[in-house]
C-alpha cells in the first residue's frame, strides 16, 4: 500500500512539478544533464543573506528526475544553505539504502523516492537535481569569497556568478581590507 502511495506522489511531482519555470535574477543558475538517459534540468536558486529565498528550475527528463527536483525546491524554499546541505547528505543517505534514511520523517514527500536506491541506474536521474544543488551552493560560498562575476565551467554543466554590486563612492580598494579571504 504505502509503495503505491509513494508511485502516485511521484507521479504526481512528475505530472504537476513544483516550482518550474524561470526566476528572474537568480543569484546562481546551474545547468546539468544526464547524459544516459537524456534528463537536463536548470536550478535557478535567488540567495539572500545565506538564505534561499527562491528557487525554480527548468527541464525535461524521466518521472524520477523531475519528481526528484521538484519534491527538492519545495523542501529548499526559505532555508539556509547549510540546511540545504544537510538536507542533500540525508538524501543522499537514503539513495544509498541508509537505513536510517528510509526512518527520516524530516525528508518530507522524498521519503516516496526510497524504493529507488534498488535501482542503481536510477540513481543518478534522482541525484541530478541535488547534484545541481551541490554546485550552487559552491558557487554562492564562492561568491562570498569574492569570485563574484566569473563564469565557471564543469564537466556537463555551467555556472555564472553574478556580477558584484559596484563598490560604494569614495572606496579606496587600497587601504580597504576588509574581511579578505586568506
Amino acid at each position: 500500500m504505502l509503495e503505491s502511495i509513494y508511485r502516485e506522489l511521484i507521479l504526481d511531482h512528475y505530472r504537476r512539478p513544483r516550482n518550474k519555470g524561470a526566476l528572474d535574477d537568480p543569484t546562481v543558475t546551474i545547468a546539468m544533464r544526464n547524459p544516459l538517459c537524456g534528463d537536463e534540468i536548470e536550478l535557478m536558486l535567488a540567495v539572500e543573506e545565506d538564505r534561499i529565498a527562491e528557487v525554480r528550475f527548468k527541464g525535461q527528463g524521466c518521472s524520477i528526475s523531475q519528481a526528484s527536483i521538484s519534491m527538492m525546491t519545495q523542501a529548499l524554499m526559505g532555508k539556509s544553505l547549510d540546511t540545504a546541505v544537510d538536507l542533500e547528505r540525508r538524501f543522499l543517505a537514503l539513495m544509498h539504502g541508509e537505513e536510517t534514511a528510509k526512518e527520516d520523517r524530516t525528508l518530507g514527500d522524498l521519503l516516496a523516492l526510497q524504493g529507488v536506491s534498488k535501482l542503481p541506474v536510477r540513481i543518478k536521474c534522482a541525484l541530478l537535481g541535488w547534484n545541481a544543488l551541490d554546485e550552487a551552493v559552491r558557487a554562492c560560498r564562492r561568491s562570498d569569497r569574492g569570485l563574484m562575476g566569473e563564469r565557471i565551467e564543469f564537466k556537463d554543466m555551467t555556472v555564472d556568478v553574478p556580477e558584484a554590486a559596484p563598490p560604494p563612492e569614495g572606496f579606496d580598494p587600497e587601504t580597504h581590507r576588509g574581511d579578505l579571504p586568506a
